[in-house]
């Protein structure tokens, strides 16, 4: 961990379950964190990541739940258009071969 992370910590006490403690234990190895704090901060970012990617995929579905079926058809004639191969960097390719 570099200074500028441990300076940015916070110093906070809990109460927690055996089981919860088990199970950080048990995250802190698997993990091979130095730490519980540095375990549960891991599971925290997990849970922090998965929040927003939630989030994420709500304004997606209410997006498209709320889009007219002009703006549908538009959007998948595009996607058509693009095909698969939208992300393709011709230059990774010219450097395989």
């Amino acid at each position: 961990m570099t200074m500028q992370a441990a300076n940015r910590r916070v110093k906070r006490s809990f109460t927690l379950t055996p089981e919860a403690v088990a199970f950080l234990s048990e995250t802190r190895q698997n993990r091979r964190a130095g730490s519980d704090s540095e375990a549960l901060d891991l599971l925290l970012r997990e849970l922090m990541l998965e929040a927003k990617r939630q989030e994420i995929n709500l304004a997606f579905k209410q997006y498209y739940d709320s889009a007219s079926e002009e703006e549908l058809v538009e959007q998948q004639e595009w996607a058509e258009m693009a095909g698969p191969n939208i992300l393709f960097d011709p230059g990774s390719a010219q450097a395989q071969s």
